[in-house]
């Protein structure tokens, strides 16, 4: 367990200074993106990157070179979704960071928690993992307020359905891609871990 979460934590360190540079946006079409926003992403992402429905992410505030990755990644077949498989259809590498750019400028803000003693659990887990059950701590990878990195996503404030589905989907392995680590984490929570996890982060801003 301590080689798992020196072995993580190790990897976050290495991605700060890149995260660190997340405001350096690259040259990109934005007018273009915007179009394409109001094309095809905003009836399930919104206009301003907060999805219209609990089943949908957060994509305000994404880092993008993260966003441009999964829009590659549903294009070439390498994460498997019906639905976005005609949204991506034709996009350009060019298109795809600019909407990553487009949408990580959105603003975000923090949601409420709920249930505060469910939230606790998910802060501790969250922050200090299960040594218990082997889960390491979400804040090794994703940091301690959540913001993630260019290669990690940022997890602050996404939606707490949203972020149960994902680590369901991770558990069975139906996440077809960034599935090494975050099998091997999912797949140890609980039912109870998951929702004060996705609860809790979806508190933070």
């Amino acid at each position: 367990m301590k080689g798992i979460k020196f072995k993580l934590a190790g990897l976050a360190m290495a991605m700060l200074p890149l995260a660190a540079a997340a405001e350096d946006y690259p040259d990109v079409d934005l007018a273009r993106a915007e179009e394409i926003v109001m094309g095809r992403c905003f009836l399930c992402h919104g206009a301003e990157g907060e999805s219209s429905t609990a089943l949908y992410p957060r994509l305000a505030g994404q880092h993008y070179q993260y966003i441009a990755k999964q829009l590659a990644d549903f294009q070439a077949g390498r994460r498997k979704s019906d639905t976005m498989v005609s949204m991506v259809e034709g996009l350009t590498s060019e298109e795809m960071v600019a909407l990553g750019v487009f949408f990580e400028k959105k603003p975000t803000e923090a949601r409420p928690a709920t249930d505060k003693q469910l939230a606790a659990v998910g802060e501790f887990i969250f922050h200090r993992g299960n040594e218990y059950s082997g889960v390491a701590a979400c804040a090794s990878c994703h940091g301690d307020r959540g913001l993630g990195s260019p290669q990690l996503p940022r997890l602050a404030g996404q939606g707490r359905k949203y972020t149960e589905s994902q680590l369901a989907s991770f558990n069975k392995r139906e996440r077809t891609n960034d599935n090494a680590v975050m099998h091997s984490i999912a797949s140890k929570l609980t039912e109870l871990e998951i929702k004060a996890v996705a609860l809790y982060i979806s508190t933070l801003d």
